[in-house]
């Protein structure tokens, strides 16, 4: 280990205290690797017992890495109240791994072209253009889950606006799988209703029956049709036998 030049470290963290910063990795593999020319990182940590006024900001944390000159980093840290843990995400970029996990409305933005598996976890809404820096940050996206249970805030302002002429249409081009984990309809809304979501033909979508039934308006509402349509696969757990009703709505469906 004295002699590596090069070291791509990953790591996922669950504990009770603290957190991981510059100043923990200076000191405990920086310099006790002598040799050390590359180090890149990806650093995913969970605190179950975090004390809400010892949570550092997320410059804080961008200044224990003042010493790192060959990398830019990134960090992402995040409490939440109702579940009573903290959540810190900190990386060098550009970033180089195939999945994204737990994305807030604290993301920093930036362009991930490698990353194909997204999640998106929060416990404050997310709104239209959070929606939109998805998007554009994860061009090559081919799943994406979403876990949120707050409806949208800004959701009457865009119904206000004609057809939502003022939004441009969000597109996912390479979205092959759409999972809704605890979600709120407002976001199974957002991207079944076609003026508001581009998605591909032929997609996988995992959903609750009672939160798609209340959507598509019983499998008869016209906003959703189009995309319901481009539905491949369909997963609804616990839901009751596919209907011929149903079948009509989603005519490319394969059941799961």
């Amino acid at each position: 280990m004295l002699n590596l030049e090069e070291l791509d470290l990953h790591l996922k963290v669950d504990r009770y205290k603290g957190f991981i910063d510059g100043n923990d990795l200076k000191e405990n593999i920086i310099n006790n690797m002598p040799r050390l020319i590359q180090f890149t990182f990806n650093i995913r940590l969970t605190n179950r017992r975090p004390n809400q006024t010892n949570l550092p900001s997320n410059e804080d944390i961008k200044h224990t890495f003042k010493d790192f000159k060959d990398n830019q980093i990134i960090s992402c840290a995040d409490f939440f109240e109702e579940n009573q843990f903290s959540y810190c995400h900190i990386y060098s970029y550009s970033y180089r791994m195939k999945y994204y996990d737990n994305i807030t409305n604290n993301f920093p933005g930036g362009l991930f072209k490698y990353v194909d598996n997204v999640s998106l976890f929060d416990e404050r809404p997310f709104e239209y253009e959070f929606f939109l820096q998805i998007a554009q940050s994860f061009p090559f996206m081919k799943k994406l889950t979403i876990n949120n249970n707050k409806p949208q805030k800004n959701k009457l302002y865009k119904q206000s606006k004609k057809d939502n002429q003022d939004l441009p249409i969000i597109k996912y081009l390479h979205l092959t799988n759409l999972y809704f984990d605890q979600a709120h309809d407002d976001y199974i809304e957002q991207f079944l209703i076609d003026t508001e979501t581009y998605l591909p033909y032929k997609f996988y979508l995992f959903v609750d029956y009672e939160a798609l039934k209340r959507v598509t308006e019983n499998f008869s509402r016209h906003a959703t049709r189009i995309n319901c349509a481009k539905v491949h696969y369909l997963c609804i757990p616990n839901g009751p036998e596919i209907t011929e009703h149903m079948k009509d709505y989603f005519p490319q469906i394969n059941i799961g």
